[in-house]
């Protein structure tokens, strides 16, 4: 289901910059969209985990660097992993003290898993498991290229939607031409169109990977209550201190990143705390993990 949902984007993000080379830029334009789509298309099926890592700021996580963290993070990892089936994913640490989490990668062959430094100082080894589970879960779900190729979607969206302002603000493409092809209305729908589009598909994909993983997160620790009890603390930490996300990043987090956005129930890229903690604690009380 997830490599449909991959397949989609991909479609979605080619026919989208396609419509707007023709329509903006006539056979020239058409060319160059499909270009550019090709190679964006390349960049977000091999490249969209790194894109994502370095977005963040995330360092490899190694025993030399920093033994104690490494240490913390790899018995729990590989621990979760052995259960799994799946491989140990690479590590990384995100300095910043905004407690939070997140996976990336294509497969899980090609999985990574990043903490920040917020997250290990903020929660105990039993709440850091069950994160740390949840991310797995994701891997195991095969959902993370998904998300991350819906993150480099949301990106390629918005930059389209800056060059159409741009090409608006100094006159289009040009006279009569531009009437022709749609002119300054479908510029400015464009502009209006292009990052609503953007937000949701970032809340097409979030909002159910969130709870799937969740639940493959606690099956896995068959401890929902310490899942429950790290979110019920991320959420509190990550109001006071926000991660500087990207708006097109911030979909692959554990807990909203806060990062100034207007979050709302609607347009939040994450089903509501509250009701992801009522989901694990119903799961504790039947105990059927």
């Amino acid at each position: 289901m997830n490599a449909i949902k991959t397949t989609l984007l991909l479609g979605l993000m080619t026919g989208l910059m396609l419509f707007a080379g023709a329509r903006f830029g006539g056979p020239n334009g058409l060319v160059l969209a499909l270009l550019f789509a090709a190679v964006t298309n390349t960049v977000a099926y091999f490249y969209s985990d790194k894109i994502a890592l370095a977005s963040y700021n995330a360092q490899p996580l190694t025993p030399e660097d920093s033994p104690d963290i490494y240490w913390r993070v790899y018995r729990i990892v590989e621990r979760l992993a052995s259960r799994m089936g799946v491989p140990i994913p690479r590590l990384y640490l995100i300095p910043s003290d905004s407690p939070n989490a997140f996976a990336t990668g294509r497969n899980p062959s090609h999985a990574a898993v990043a903490v920040t430094q917020g997250v290990l100082d903020l929660l105990t080894d039993e709440e850091l498991e069950g994160v740390l589970a949840h991310e797995l879960g994701h891997v195991q779900n095969r959902d993370i290229l998904t998300s991350s190729v819906a993150a480099m979607l949301a990106g390629a969206i918005s930059s389209l939607a800056y060059m159409a302002r741009f090409a608006m603000i100094f006159g289009g493409y040009g006279g009569r031409d531009d009437d022709r092809r749609g002119g300054g209305l479908e510029t400015l729908a464009l502009l209006i169109i292009a990052p609503l589009a953007a937000t949701l598909i970032q809340l097409w994909i979030s909002r159910t990977r969130e709870f799937e993983a969740d639940h493959t997160g606690a099956q896995l620790t068959h401890n929902p209550q310490a899942l429950a009890s790290a979110l019920q603390k991320l959420d509190g930490w990550s109001k006071r201190i926000p991660l500087d996300a990207s708006p097109a990043m911030s979909h692959l987090c554990i807990v909203a990143p806060f990062n100034g956005q207007a979050f709302t129930k609607l347009f939040s890229t994450h089903p509501p705390i509250q009701e992801r903690i009522e989901r694990l604690m119903a799961m504790q009380r039947d105990q059927r993990i």
